[in-house]
């Protein structure tokens, strides 16, 4: 049928992301960091994404298109709606300005160790895409591994930034998506990549790559890489 639908120019892109948030049916994606209308049918030729688009890059157009199916709108905002609800409690974002360490008991005393950590969750796949402890921060994106590996891992990793874990092999994803998003949203003033020297480690400095690539931002990055047996092997 021919029909009103959106347009996305993606030469006028800039992959803010903003049309894709303010799109309620979901068919707006992030795809390759610029916005594409994924699902025609979810479209309801509205367009509550124009006035979000600060470039431009959205008009509307009649068309060939798939009807507007509500039903099924419907249906995968309450499938998003439910997954929200069961998400985990204790995911909640949280901040919290780490306390200086104890001053040693006597001479020959070792000063306890003091937690570095600013914020939480910092699961990757649980952090949420907006927070507040994420503007102006400096994003450490770090293998699981690493903080086990590496003995003073929050002294000369976690302090000062925003950490972030994952493992790409156990959670068998690609947390580009994710990362893109939360760059892209936020400003971020940083990114530290923390990784072992096993290969399937790769995973999660790739992913930090792509998201940086994605996201359209000119970030200062660095990779930092742990042997197993704890030793800096590789800053670069």
């Amino acid at each position: 049928m021919i029909r009103r639908i959106i347009k996305i120019d993606e030469e006028k892109c800039n992959g803010c992301g903003a049309c894709a948030k303010a799109c309620h049916e979901g068919a707006i994606d992030m795809i390759d960091g610029k916005a594409r209308l994924t699902r025609e049918h979810y479209c309801d030729g509205l367009g509550d994404c124009l006035p979000n688009c600060p470039t431009g890059a959205i008009t509307f157009e009649e068309r060939e298109a798939p009807a507007y199916d509500e039903a099924a709108v419907k249906a995968a905002q309450a499938k998003k709606a439910q997954a929200s609800a069961c998400a985990c409690p204790g995911s909640a974002p949280k901040t919290f300005a780490p306390k200086a360490p104890a001053p040693a008991a006597a001479p020959s005393a070792q000063q306890a160790s003091t937690s570095q950590l600013r914020q939480w969750p910092v699961q990757i796949k649980l952090a949420p895409v907006s927070a507040p402890f994420y503007e102006g921060a400096k994003l450490l994106v770090a293998a699981d591994c690493s903080a086990y590996a590496y003995a003073n891992f929050h002294a000369d990793f976690i302090r000062g930034r925003v950490t972030l874990i994952g493992c790409p092999k156990l959670d068998a994803v690609d947390y580009s998506d994710k990362l893109t998003e939360i760059i892209a949203s936020n400003d971020i003033k940083s990114v530290t990549v923390v990784r072992m020297e096993v290969p399937c480690c790769g995973g999660i400095e790739n992913a930090v790559k792509k998201a940086l690539q994605q996201s359209g931002k000119f970030i200062p990055w660095q990779v930092v890489t742990i042997a197993t047996d704890g030793r800096i092997l590789d800053e670069a």
